[in-house]
């Protein structure tokens, strides 16, 4: 069996499992442990309840070096997520998204790309280098939840003894989305708002109702109003991003089945992505005073962080030697947001993230390649060949 072949077959076990975010990511987890357990790692298990009270796993798996002149400090950490998105509506190879299917060099099902395909490569990298090979401390990371919040990462932080022992080493950490393999040193964060209006339910041919969504016609206007400002104003656009602009998406709903009621709930949702110098705060200040004002219900619902490490940090252009391309920055979110305590980070993984969360998701088996061969060049780099060149600061 060829070595691509064995990490097609690794993959296709992931994806099998369902590991939606709603449901629970325990199953994939185990089977993410058993793989790391027999490339010589040890490995943590943390658990807690999501807010729904399913439970969830995050893994730490730390091999330690084994090689003469070894060192604690530095070595690499790569972190994935093992959640998914939903696939109802999945219009892929084979009619079940957690079968993957391998058609036309494309190996297709839900998390192929997204990213459970990245955590394979980095599998298949680590299995190339023995242990008596290296010199540095090595890290896998498996979160849960960075599909809804990155909630995961944010349990990792607060409650993981073995990554307070990565915080302390500091070493390269890879946040293995996919990048097409680019090198990403910096990306956008995401923030919400949650408006609630409450009226009350009456059939509409009388005066006895009140109509939720009359009272947010106003905040409406000036979230409208808001995007508008922040497309034209300089002061809110950061030319380093494209688009360069917080992104301030919003919609409204009320629920109603049928046009004889009046609305009792209206319900509006606001979205914008941080910039790791505008993060649009002063914004949403205004939209919370009006909100108040109106006697309209408003929650801050806080997302993900924006990651900024600076293109010209060593770690970044060590990396992009490696890769052979500049470093680039992107509009989406990661885990790695959450993970400021590290110095040395940048996202990079096999697959397009065009390819992610579509209805048939999809990894090309020359990015799954690749990626592997760019991980191993990465986890020698940082955890074999350190003897004669000082590690980044």
């Amino acid at each position: 069996m060829s070595s691509l072949q064995h990490s097609v077959d690794t993959l296709q076990k992931l994806v099998g499992h369902p590991s939606v975010s709603s449901t629970s990511n325990t199953a994939v987890s185990e089977t993410a442990s058993e793989f790391l357990t027999c490339l010589g790692f040890d490995v943590e298990k943390t658990t807690y309840l999501d807010p729904q009270g399913v439970p969830k796993m995050n893994l730490v798996a730390r091999r330690q070096p084994t090689a003469t002149e070894s060192t604690e400090y530095g070595g690499l950490a790569y972190f994935c997520h093992t959640d998914v998105v939903p696939a109802d509506d999945w219009t892929g190879p084979g009619g079940d998204p957690f079968k993957s299917v391998v058609q036309e060099d494309r190996i297709y099902g839900r998390g192929s790309c997204d990213m459970k395909g990245s955590l394979v490569a980095m599998l298949s990298a680590v299995a190339r280098l023995p242990a008596k090979q290296q010199r540095a401390p090595l890290w896998i990371v498996c979160t849960a939840d960075e599909e809804v919040g990155f909630l995961g990462a944010k349990d990792l932080v607060k409650n993981s003894a073995e990554y307070r022992n990565i915080v302390r080493s500091q070493p390269l950490a890879i946040i293995g989305e996919p990048t097409r393999l680019s090198v990403v040193h910096a990306h956008k964060g995401i923030v919400g708002m949650r408006i609630t209006s409450e009226g009350k339910a009456a059939h509409s041919s009388t005066t006895n109702g009140i109509n939720a969504n009359e009272a947010m016609v106003p905040i409406m206007q000036t979230l409208l109003d808001i995007r508008q400002q922040t497309e034209e104003s300089e002061a809110y656009h950061d030319n380093r991003f494209n688009p360069p602009v917080l992104s301030w998406n919003f919609g409204i709903s009320d629920g109603c089945k049928a046009v004889n009621i009046t609305p009792a709930k209206s319900v509006a949702w606001v979205s914008l992505r941080p910039m790791p110098n505008i993060n649009g705060r002063d914004l949403m200040a205004v939209v919370e005073e009006q909100a108040k004002a109106l006697g309209l219900q408003y929650q801050v619902c806080e997302g993900g962080s924006p990651l900024w490490i600076d293109p010209d940090a060593a770690c970044i252009q060590e990396f992009c030697a490696l890769a052979g391309g500049p470093p680039k920055t992107v509009c989406y979110g990661t885990d790695g947001g959450e993970f400021n305590e590290l110095k040395h980070r940048v996202v990079c993984g096999p697959g397009d993230i065009a390819q992610a969360h579509t209805s048939d998701e999809w990894l090309e088996l020359e990015q799954l390649s690749k990626g592997i061969d760019l991980y191993e060049k990465a986890v020698r780099f940082w955890c074999s060949d350190i003897k004669d060149r000082t590690p980044s600061k």
